[in-house]
């Protein structure tokens, strides 16, 4: 194995420097590209289609509760911006401006999206009259513009590919219903197609997003013990509606103003993919997103017979998996270090004797166990060690995920925990910021979330001692 590894670059180790075995494994696995633009990223067509498979998750799922998809402008006027001022404030650092057309100076500043909210809201405004227009459930695929001091690809870019949900609704109860039901969405997709397991939880106020009552996320642990806060869900109770007077008239003939809720997942997912799954041979893909879930290698491809086997079972496997054969003058070692590199899910090798003995040998990238398959049944067995590899990739993560979930009960021993063993640590807090201040202060982690699943850990506050009101996930994170 030493040997075939010395035909594939080094990737380092991800014990001895995770933030390089990061930056290692998306450059050698080509999914990204350095630009001119500091802190953009060129996704190149490997890590395209890993995004296009997600996307495909989503949107499924997204059309399939009633959701569209819709299209706003790029730039936001100044004065538009201005009208939701907790919103703005709370984006203000990171937003990027147009001063100039040409060589004229604008009459107003043009904002560059980083996110589409008074877009969204001029647009409801507009349109929305009558409780018979509503709900309104809009999506958005694009791409936003976030100012971002420390760049990291896929995790955090000055640009970067997400979708946002945009929906007006009657009544708070129809807003709040649909803000959980995307969280759930957000999910379903990380766990079932991205073998990821996640907390559910609200943000504290401090954590929520501008303008937001409250905002809902999905929490995941990378391998090195950080957080990564993987989907949020806003609701906007009235807030967004009053200032830019989206009203309508219900069934009573009486104005009401709407409910609004707001979400997204980005291309940091792609980054939690990585850091989740990956180990020191590169990446290892979920087979429900990798864009190639089997890849045959001929063995001996020049002995006569062993490519037109190889590309009688590519034909007959591609109707039903997403298969490559490579059947270029490269050594059968330099395919398997880079494939494995490439984290694709099933290898499947086959030369003369195994043609002889109407098999194939199937090698599974999380495990590297051999699997050797009559070729009468090939189907079957693939299909079942893909269904195999997902399942195990999820549960392999959540184990990692609760190998690294503490428990502290005062800030003494909350400090010790997250500093000597990264990973989630739970703890009782008593609702006041200045607790959360003093733990981000002598730590420097966040609360991640207050989850759904509530334990009583003990009934006091691990700051201050006070009564204790809700159990958080603190963590450092992404």
């Amino acid at each position: 194995m030493s040997k075939d590894k010395k035909l594939v670059e080094a990737i380092t180790s991800m014990n001895d420097d995770f933030a390089q075995w990061y930056t290692d494994v998306i450059k050698k696995a080509e999914l990204v590209d350095y630009s001119s633009v500091r802190g953009c990223m060129i996704i190149k067509p490997y890590g395209y289609a890993i995004w296009e498979n997600l996307q495909k998750a989503l949107d499924s799922r997204f059309k399939a509760t009633g959701h569209e998809n819709v299209y706003m402008p790029m730039f936001i006027p100044e004065s538009l911006l201005l009208k939701e001022k907790e919103h703005v404030e709370g984006f203000a650092p990171e937003v990027a401006w147009v001063t100039h057309g040409g060589d004229e100076k604008l009459t107003e500043r043009l904002c560059v999206r980083p996110t589409s909210e008074t877009l969204f809201c001029e647009h409801y405004a507009n349109i929305v009259h009558s409780y018979r227009d509503l709900p309104k459930l809009y999506n958005q695929w694009c791409s936003v513009v976030r100012w971002e001091k420390t760049t990291r690809p896929f995790l955090r870019t000055l640009e970067f590919l997400w979708q946002e949900g945009h929906t007006a609704h009657a009544t708070a109860e129809e807003a709040q219903e649909e803000t959980i039901k995307m969280l759930n969405v957000y999910a379903d997709v990380c766990e079932n197609v991205l073998a990821i397991p996640v907390i559910k939880g609200r943000k504290t106020d401090k954590e929520k997003f501008a303008g937001a009552k409250a905002t809902y996320t999905i929490e995941s642990l990378m391998h090195d013990g950080k957080a990564l806060q993987s989907g949020t869900s806003h609701n906007f109770g009235d807030g967004f509606a009053k200032a830019f007077e989206i009203q309508y008239t219900d069934s009573n003939n009486q104005l009401q103003y709407v409910h609004q809720t707001s979400w997204g997942v980005t291309t940091r997912l792609i980054g939690a993919i990585i850091m989740v799954h990956g180990d020191d041979s590169g990446l290892v893909l979920p087979p429900a997103v990798a864009p190639t879930q089997l890849v045959i290698i001929p063995v001996s491809q020049h002995k006569e017979g062993v490519l037109e086997k190889a590309n009688e079972l590519l034909k007959g496997l591609s109707t039903k998996f997403r298969v490559k054969i490579d059947d270029s003058d490269k050594m059968p070692g330099w395919k398997f270090a880079e494939y494995e590199m490439k984290g694709i899910p099933l290898r499947l090798e086959i030369g003369p004797k195994d043609i002889e003995k109407n098999q194939v040998v199937l090698v599974r990238r999380d495990t590297r166990e051999k699997v050797f398959t009559p070729i009468d049944s090939l189907e079957e067995t693939v299909e079942k060690l893909l269904a195999d590899i997902q399942k195990s990739l999820l549960e392999r993560a959540r184990e990692m995920r609760d190998k690294k979930t503490y428990t502290a009960t005062a800030i003494d021993e909350f400090e010790q925990i997250i500093n000597s063993t990264p990973g989630f640590v739970k703890a009782m807090w008593c609702g006041e910021q200045a607790c959360e201040d003093q733990v981000k202060e002598k730590t420097g982690a966040t609360a991640r979330c207050m989850p759904f699943e509530q334990e009583e850990l003990s009934d006091k506050c691990m700051c201050c001692g006070k009564p204790a009101k809700t159990m958080v996930y603190w963590g450092k994170a992404y």
